[in-house]
């Protein structure tokens, strides 16, 4: 069973995990035409936030989300999902739960 699950996590190192930072950039200000400061003069948050945040160095927050979510008419959350997924993955990617087993009842 480790080796199934060692072998997952080195299929995972090979694909990128997406940060949502860089759908933010590639899928809505990039195609739309707007700036980063744009944005974030946009939604009432410092530049350095969305700089940041697309460039995967800083995760979206529930405030963040409920702005992008706004400004872009996305659901409630779909920022955070994103994020989640993200961290969750990176998570997956290290080696620290080989050691862990599961609970018999």
């Amino acid at each position: 069973m480790l080796r199934k699950v060692k072998e997952v996590n080195d299929d995972r190192r090979a694909t990128p995990n997406i940060h949502p930072g860089e759908i933010l950039l590639e899928e809505f200000i990039e195609p739309l035409g707007l700036t980063k400061n744009a944005l974030a003069t946009a939604i009432g948050v410092p530049a350095t936030r969305i700089g940041e945040i697309t460039r995967g160095a800083r995760a979206i927050t529930a405030d963040t989300d409920l702005r992008l979510s706004i400004y872009f008419g996305t659901s409630p959350g779909y920022w955070l999902r994103l994020q989640n997924a993200y961290d969750l993955e990176e998570a997956r990617r290290h080696d620290h739960y080989e050691g862990i087993r599961p609970r018999v009842a």
